[in-house]
């Protein structure tokens, strides 16, 4: 994983994060534009008006994605494992946007985190199945990348 420009590979365990982006129904949502932005592997958001990361940050790591849901929904991402940071469990940001419908914004989190169960976001979520759904697996993904870690997050959008 190289950001255009940088020498420097980013820090932390390459993670393959692939789902599918999904109506209500189960219907696949073509075309559904994808977003996740997450810290580097110190902890720290690649962000403008953030700056404390000029003697600290990753600069291998870009902290951001983007990409289009096919004609089966799916789609497929390149980053790293996420780390936890003061106050937080490790955890992605999501925005999903499609022609049509509201934009959602959510996190994905790793399942086995011990932080999990003191985050006060994730544990604002009170139903135990919205919950569940945020929770990732991640598993070894040598089939997609050697020593790299692959998780499933399937999105549904409501409207």
């Amino acid at each position: 994983m190289r950001v255009t420009g940088e020498a420097a590979r980013a820090q932390g365990q390459i993670t393959h994060v692939i789902g599918r982006i999904l109506d209500a129904s189960g219907a696949p949502i073509p075309g559904a534009a994808i977003e996740i932005w997450q810290c580097d592997a110190t902890g720290i958001y690649r962000h403008p008006r953030d700056t404390h990361w000029l003697r600290t940050r990753d600069p291998g790591f870009q902290g951001r994605g983007r990409t289009l849901a096919g004609a089966d929904g799916a789609y497929a991402l390149r980053t790293i494992k996420p780390v936890a940071y003061p106050g937080r469990t490790p955890h992605i940001h999501f925005a999903i946007t499609a022609s049509g419908r509201g934009a959602l914004v959510t996190q994905m989190y790793v399942e086995g985190e011990p932080l999990n169960a003191r985050d006060g976001i994730l544990n604002g979520i009170r139903d135990p199945r919205q919950r569940d759904s945020v929770i990732v697996k991640l598993e070894p993904g040598d089939r997609l990348e050697d020593q790299a870690l692959v998780g499933t997050f399937d999105i549904v959008l409501d409207r």
